[in-house]
């Protein structure tokens, strides 16, 4: 079964190129485009991973990260949080953190890079991680 990725960013161009990118690399992949739809998003899609922007239109990408962070049912999903303004790297390793960061303009190989690690990584079962 292929991993699954949400992405949510408010950039449409931006979501159909990773979309494509991720798709192509053998990944299941669903967007958002709206902050507001992300928990009934991942309770239906379920994803293995949440890739989304910090500076969203609607809500703060470093706020649903620390809600996904502090919710048991969400918590042990990996989160990567991309900005083109924050440096999120010196906060990666606080409480409701992202569980990695990517600059913008990004890199599509150091992108792909670090969606490939954090899914390679080992996850605790959801009756461990509780």
């Amino acid at each position: 079964m292929n991993k699954r990725i949400l992405i949510l960013d408010d950039d449409q161009d931006i979501l159909d190129i990773v979309s494509y990118l991720l798709t192509e690399g053998g990944y299941e992949v669903q967007t958002l485009a709206s902050g507001e739809q992300i928990a009934s998003a991942i309770h239906q899609f379920n994803p293995d991973l949440v890739l989304m922007d910090v500076m969203l239109a609607d809500m703060d990408g470093r706020l649903i990260c620390r809600d996904l962070k502090a919710d048991a049912s969400t918590h042990h999903i990996p989160v990567i949080l991309i900005s083109g303004t924050h440096d999120l790297a010196a906060s990666l390793h606080q409480q409701g953190a992202p569980n990695d960061f990517i600059p913008k303009p990004f890199d599509i190989e150091l992108l792909l890079q670090k969606v490939k690690h954090q899914l390679q990584l080992p996850s605790l079962p959801h009756s461990l991680s509780s």
